[in-house]
């Protein structure tokens, strides 16, 4: 039989999402953002569960091909935009809009040859300092795309760099404002965390709004708030099986290192599951993990194929037993992908991208 570890992939649940972007900001048009292969979800398994969106944002012309692929024929918007001059005919015969966010693509679009005026997302720098235009040059950029024959219609887009934050997002929403009064077309200023907590602002939701990971049912502003209070679904689950049961005495140890020491006699479980898999190496002892839907925790260092878990939580346990690594359980218990990323330094957006190309993954519905 196959190694006993798998990702699912829950189609309802980003569906459900969806609908929650939407709830949060009434009236705006929705991207649902699939950069990152959906962050790591796969573009093609996603794609049932998001096809309710407005349209699809992503990063790269190949994940624009594969949307189009699927029989997409709405809106698609390459977030970065274009990488070089050539990119500008695939945008042309996959009808994509695309983000302006220096000169040098305007300079590009300035010498394309096209039969089909493109439809641009100009981006402005409200203080995040990745892309886009600051304040005193973005009219000028305006001009220039306005006055293109290659253009046709021109939006207008920035993102917030402290929507997650106590900074918030009242800084570059005026800077926005100033930059664009009296411009016309569209506007899209807000993520996720936008999203959910200013998101009935109509100055931020505007017309277009720009979900990306509370699609995927992780929580944009964790841990101020986890997933359940924003009444987002986990899309993705991590699971496994023990594989093995070791009954430790008083002082004895638990893989690589000893990092974990046994202060009683106790049972560990060995789980089919390691680094390898995607499964963050810098996660100690207590990372939570659920053994047949209970609770419990890791022990020890994380190695490439296997890791230990405490079986005292879970008596009954043994060889065979489900081990949800995050995501929901088979008995419907439910361990945050934010909480295990929280556990590693990191978030739960780098857990779903990680996700180790050797684990099967299915749709789950």
């Amino acid at each position: 039989m196959p190694r006993p570890i798998q990702a699912l992939i829950h189609t309802e649940a980003l569906a459900h999402n969806l609908r929650r972007a939407r709830q949060a900001a009434p009236d705006a048009r929705v991207w649902a953002v699939v950069k990152a292969n959906a962050y790591g979800h796969g573009i093609e398994r996603a794609f049932a569960g998001l096809r309710g969106a407005d349209g699809f944002a992503l990063l790269d012309l190949a994940e624009a091909e594969r949307v189009r692929g699927l029989g997409w024929r709405g809106p698609v918007l390459l977030l970065e935009g274009v990488f070089e001059p050539r990119d500008l005919e695939l945008c042309s015969r996959l009808d994509l809009w695309h983000g302006v966010h220096c000169v040098e693509q305007i300079d590009w679009l300035a010498a394309h040859k096209t039969h089909k005026p493109h439809r641009v997302f100009l981006k402005m720098n409200t203080g995040m300092n990745r892309l886009g235009f600051r304040a005193d040059a973005f009219r000028t950029a305006w001009a220039r795309l306005n006055a293109l024959p290659q253009v046709d219609e021109i939006s207008l887009m920035t993102h917030f760099s402290d929507a997650d934050g106590e900074r918030g997002i009242a800084h570059q929403v005026a800077a926005f404002e100033a930059a664009t009064r009296d411009l016309p077309g569209e506007r899209s200023l807000a993520n996720s965390a936008a999203v959910l907590r200013y998101g009935r602002d109509p100055a931020v939701r505007a017309d277009w709004v720009r979900p990306g990971i509370l699609a995927y049912g992780s929580s944009p502003d964790f841990p101020a708030h986890d997933a359940a209070h924003w009444h987002l679904q986990p899309t993705m689950s991590l699971r496994s099986r023990l594989i093995a049961v070791q009954a430790l005495a008083a002082g004895e140890h638990v893989g690589y290192g000893s990092r974990f020491t046994a202060e009683a006699p106790m049972r560990v479980g060995v789980v089919a599951c390691g680094y390898a898999d995607g499964y963050p190496r810098v996660c100690d002892t207590g990372t939570p993990v659920l053994v047949d839907g209970i609770r419990t925790r890791t022990l020890g260092r994380v190695s490439m194929d296997m890791l230990a878990v405490d079986l005292g939580p879970v008596p009954h346990a043994g060889v065979g037993s489900e081990v949800t690594l995050w995501g929901r359980a088979g008995n419907g218990a439910v361990l945050p992908i934010d909480e295990v990323a929280r556990a590693g330094g990191t978030l739960g957006y780098e857990l779903m991208c990680a996700l180790a190309p050797r684990v099967p993954v299915e749709v789950a519905d």
